[in-house]
């Protein structure tokens, strides 16, 4: 393996591990949103609860997730320096955009969500964790122009030996984002609801004393599951058009091939179970106590974050050998002077720091769900302080 495979395979490895942090964020957040806002329109402490309790888990991947962000950035001016020097004006934009807008007032509204609790008044607070989903998916969307541009170079023209940005607006319309946007929103709505279901499912399977609770979870799970695989089925199959028009070769070799006739495979396959098996039981008040089931519903549970890992393949490896497709190769793009131990090294540090965000990301969250809801963090009501006994000086 040369210089410029083992530094794809780096990028390669660093971006999936990072992507399953995003997609899982992206479903969680508007997830726990829904379930505040019923809680404040109802009034009802189960959903409280429900929110609290997912809430303190989407708070764990947030945090996490943010860490295996800024090693996917280094990256950039460590090993790509010639896409900064041809494409920076351009592809340049949208991250900046996410880095100083999106992100900055995502974590913003997500600290006032965290610390607002018993301090906010109710609709205030409720305002403050929709607007951290909201900015979640700017944030995802900025993201995804910036990639769009590498898959298609819209809105710019090559002067001497860079780009330009002519057209924003093109940038904006780009053809090859506006399918794909709301296929990531619906991964993620999938691989949100997918980790509500498993959760649940074990709670239920162990005869959890929380039955009411993990009884509605299961089916917020299900209802979301449905309308998340069916964007992401939808959307996936309405890029096919455009993707053979912009990218003719783009599922033709091995590895897109099998990644994508995988990809597909999942989704049908978890959106028929859901369709088909998930909601005919979940209308009848089965699901909760078809205990048989729930031992499946558990091993489901990774399905959604490999079909999204699957689908970043095909996206990535069908543009090869172009970084911008059309325009500039991924040998082109590598920065002057690398050489194989050092990618090595870096390869080596990369991925074991996100191997283990990812481990300690699965531990803490495995440890929250064992743990139930009545031990959940966040929002629990501070003790007051006494007050301090009134005394004689003689």
């Amino acid at each position: 393996m040369d210089v410029t495979d083992l530094a794809r395979l780096q990028f390669a490895v660093t971006g999936a591990l990072h992507f399953l942090f995003v997609v899982l964020t992206l479903g969680l957040a508007p997830l726990v949103a829904i379930m505040q806002t019923r809680h404040v329109i109802s009034g009802r402490p189960v959903f409280e609860r429900m929110t609290r309790f997912w809430g303190q888990i989407y708070l764990i991947n947030y945090a996490l997730g943010v860490f295996t962000g800024l090693v996917m950035e280094f990256q950039f001016g460590l090993s790509w320096s010639g896409l900064t020097h041809y494409a920076g004006d351009v592809f340049g934009a949208p991250l900046a955009i996410e880095t100083l807008v999106a992100f900055f007032l995502e974590s913003t509204f997500l600290g006032l969500w965290i610390f607002g609790w018993n301090r906010l008044p109710k609709k205030l607070h409720l305002a403050c964790i929709w607007l951290v989903a909201l900015t979640a998916y700017a944030s995802a969307f900025w993201i995804m122009v910036a990639n769009s541009f590498l898959q298609h170079p819209a809105g710019s023209v090559q002067r001497g030996d860079h780009l330009v940005l002519t057209d924003f607006g093109a940038l904006l319309t780009n053809p090859s984002l506006v399918m794909a946007f709301p296929h990531v929103i619906g991964a993620g709505l999938f691989a949100g609801s997918s980790l509500i279901i498993g959760a649940s499912a074990y709670q239920l399977f162990r005869r959890t004393p929380e039955q009411e609770f993990f009884r509605r979870s299961l089916r917020t799970g299900v209802v979301w599951a449905l309308v998340g695989t069916n964007i992401a089925v939808g959307f996936g199959y309405a890029q096919f058009g455009f993707v053979r028009d912009i990218q003719p070769d783009k599922f033709k070799g091995a590895i897109p091939g099998m990644a994508l006739g995988n990809m597909i495979l999942i989704g049908q396959l978890v959106h028929l179970i859901v369709l088909f098996l998930l909601l005919p039981l979940l209308f009848r008040d089965l699901l909760a106590r078809a205990r048989w089931l729930h031992p499946v519903l558990m091993l489901m549970t990774p399905l959604p974050f490999v079909a999204a890992v699957l689908g970043w393949l095909v996206r990535e490896v069908g543009r090869q050998p172009w970084l911008v497709y059309g325009k500039l190769t991924v040998a082109d793009a590598m920065s002057p002077g690398l050489t194989r131990p050092m990618i090595t090294l870096s390869f080596a540090a990369f991925a074991g720091v996100l191997a283990l965000l990812a481990l300690a990301d699965y531990v803490l969250i495995a440890r929250v769900v064992r743990r139930g809801p009545d031990r959940a963090d966040l929002g629990v009501a501070e003790p007051a302080d006494p007050s301090p006994t009134p005394s004689l000086v003689l």
